[in-house]
Parts: structure tokens; sequence; C-alpha cells
């Protein structure tokens, strides 16, 4: 592997999580964020109170997150060997917070939509 390119990358995930799964993901990915601009769109403004029901939810997101990818790679914690691989899990922890208060705020918001109050 003499150079990272990003067929190597979708081949290493591929890999990693089976075609199958990698995929789904990506897909379902791209449907949340499609389904959180749809949000953002029509309601024109942010609600705050959803936006803060959405980060408090955000350990669980990071939590959860980091148990997929070690199951996944069949690892366990004290499997980690130096520094790049905490960044790497630090990484994977921010990624799944968001995606959780990203996932959360939408379906929140396709649910009940915004009162005149928020």
């Amino acid at each position: 592997m003499k150079d990272l390119t990003f067929g190597t990358l979708i081949a290493v995930f591929e890999e990693i999580f089976g075609r199958g799964l990698f995929w789904a993901m990506i897909i379902g990915a791209a449907f949340v964020t499609i389904a959180y601009l749809y949000v953002l769109i029509r309601d024109r403004a942010i609600s705050w109170r959803r936006f803060l029901l959405a980060q408090l939810s955000m350990p669980f997101g990071a939590a959860l997150a980091v148990w997929f990818v070690l199951v996944m790679t069949h690892s366990r914690v004290s499997d980690l060997g130096g520094p790049i691989d905490l960044i790497v899990f630090l990484g994977v922890a921010v990624a799944g917070a968001i995606g959780c208060a990203i996932l959360v705020y939408t379906i929140h918001s396709l649910i009940k939509r915004p009162s005149s109050s928020e």
C-alpha cells in the first residue's frame, strides 16, 4: 500500500465492514444528511430545544460508534497499540457523537413540527 487513495480507503472499509454493510452505512448517512438539510430548509431556523436534546444524545452516539468499530474489527480496548490508535478511536467517537446528534435532531424534527414558541 504505497499510496493512500480514495479507492484504497473504500477497499479497506469494505474489507473491515463487509461490502453490503459498508454501502448500507453510506446510503444511510446520505439519507440522514438529505433529511437533515430538508428539515433545516423547511423550518428556516434551528429549534434550540431540539438541539439541546440532540446534544444530550452525543455521548451515547460516541460510545456506540466505538463499540461498533471494536466489534467489527474483532478488537478490544487493550489492543490499542499507540498514539495513532487513540487518535483514530477519538475520531470515531467524535464522528459517532456528531452523527447521533444529527440523527436525533432530524428524527425529532420530522416527527414533530416546531411550534410558534420554538
